[in-house]
């Protein structure tokens, strides 16, 4: 990166200081700053960049680029003075980094409910198929087989640019990531040009961040109304929102449907506790993911797998070894023959997806089989999702116990008293404030047949108390449990 390519990108409004000869990295941290680097100030939701201008400085930035020339008055610096540093940093750190963008097909997932699924059954679908993805998302970073912890379902323009330079050095043939309503609000994805976008559903999540759902509405429509004219949008047409995403998209449009004939014919045929038969433009095929709303979760990938022009057949047979996304109806077990509760853990933490595996679970347990749900509400995050989570809970659960999610600063009996706010009848529900303990006494009182999901927490290895956190996982803690349990009975039976 020369400096003339570096003002030809940013096309600043003023231009300050001396001129530097090198130019380092990019970095938005100030604590990442070493000698030469460039500094961009970003206004963030919390915390405003300009504050650390000066720390910028004294660690040798060479460059700042900011909004407001200010801060680096009496600094003998660079400064750059644009308009707006976040629509900027995006193409910016690209170009930093050599533009991966441009050696990657680029496959973008938005939605509420089903982005981590959908994203994982096309990377492995598309190794099936022969291609070399790369996946970015909720549960983490894969680079070609290479697991990475990831904090945010969509990472920082510089993460982003860094994780897809690395993807194109593995060799990677595409990108399949979640985008999130955050990074889009945010222009963490500004400066990439996806090929084929996909929307999932929108339901009520994240009205702590965005004021209302017609803005988290717009957020997520902000995907496809960057699409190109040669990209492809595929939607659920089922979703009251499909056609709000598709209003200004320039792309080529795909609509599919379970209940009407679109641009693409789906059918549900069969559902059981063993996975699900669709049919889609006339291909049948099974796969092992449970429930009806898991047969919208493997269209979409099917669909966007056509798009990259596989063989529909082809797809079929990749999508029906495709196990999707680990924690979502994950069942747990102790290591015995032994008959045991079936423990399922999922990552539902949303009113609209628990209302999908709940309804999914009754309507697969036999007449006399129980349903007993565990779950909670994150903290610091939407309030008014408490009391209809609740609600749902009451309608297709059996037996209920509520307990801790991510408390993060808020008091876990505060939340848990917002939720119980939602209960017809609180006798039903009982509250159990340690995670631990709401699990492991769920699954030790329960009968072998019991059917038991822990919502909320899914692939989290980790539970956000205050501002740390701490090692937590639903499935060691229930298949502890469930081995207790069997230890005890054996115990029992010789005695």
């Amino acid at each position: 990166m020369t400096f003339n390519e570096l003002i030809e990108l940013c096309q600043p409004l003023d231009v300050y200081g001396e001129h530097p000869v090198d130019i380092g990295d990019l970095t938005q941290d100030s604590r990442e700053v070493s000698e030469g680097s460039v500094f961009i100030a970003v206004r963030g939701t919390q915390v405003d960049g300009h504050m650390f201008i000066e720390n910028a400085i004294s660690r040798g930035a060479s460059i700042i680029i900011c909004e407001d020339a200010y801060y680096t008055e009496k600094a003998d610096v660079c400064v750059l003075e644009v308009e707006d540093t976040r629509t900027l940093v995006g193409p910016l750190a690209q170009a930093f980094q050599g533009y991966p963008g441009k050696k990657l097909t680029l496959i973008g997932v938005t939605g509420t409910n089903g982005k981590t699924t959908v994203t994982s059954l096309i990377y492995q679908a598309l190794k099936k198929l022969g291609a070399r993805p790369s996946l970015l998302g909720t549960v983490g970073k894969r680079i070609e087989d290479e697991l990475l912890d990831s904090l945010l379902t969509t990472s920082d323009p510089i993460e982003l640019a860094r994780d897809m330079r690395r993807m194109v050095a593995a060799k990677s043939s595409h990108l399949v990531m979640e985008v999130s309503s955050h990074a889009l609000d945010q222009q963490r994805v500004a400066g990439l040009n996806f090929e084929i976008a996909g929307f999932t559903n929108l339901s009520h999540d994240h009205l702590d961040y965005h004021e209302s759902l017609d803005e988290y509405a717009a957020a997520k429509k902000k995907l496809f109304d960057s699409l190109a004219p040669d990209a492809t949008a595929v939607v659920n047409g089922d979703d009251p929102n499909a056609e709000l995403m598709l209003k200004d998209c320039k792309a080529k449009k795909i609509r599919f449907s379970f209940s009407e004939k679109l641009d693409a014919s789906c059918l549900f045929l069969a559902s059981s506790s063993e996975g699900i038969t669709i049919e889609i433009n006339g291909v049948r095929f099974s796969s092992p993911l449970v429930g009806k709303f898991n047969a919208y979760n493997v269209a979409l990938a099917f669909l966007i797998c056509r798009e990259l022009d596989y063989k529909e057949q082809q797809i079929a047979k990749a999508l029906s070894q495709a196990t999707g996304a680990e924690g979502r109806l994950e069942r747990v077990q102790a290591q015995t023959d032994a008959k045991q509760p079936l423990v399922l853990v999922d990552y539902a933490h949303t009113p609209d997806a628990l209302e999908n595996v709940l309804s999914t679970l009754k309507n697969l347990k036999k007449k006399d089989q129980k349903l007993h749900v565990v779950f909670g509400c994150g903290g610091d995050r939407d309030k008014t999702k408490r009391p209809k989570m609740a609600a749902i809970a009451e309608r297709f659960a059996d037996q209920v116990t509520v307990t801790s999610d991510n408390p993060r600063s808020e008091n876990p009996d505060a939340i848990i008293d917002d939720i119980m706010d939602g209960f017809a009848d609180q006798k039903l529900a009982r509250r159990v404030t340690d995670r631990k303990q709401a699990i492991l006494k769920t699954i030790a009182e329960a009968s072998d047949d019991t059917i038991i999901l822990i919502a909320g927490k899914g692939h989290e290895t980790y539970q956000e108390i205050g501002d740390k956190r701490y090692d937590f996982d639903d499935r060691e803690i229930a298949r502890q449990a469930l081995t207790q349990k069997i230890g005890t009975q054996n115990s029992g039976e010789v005695a």
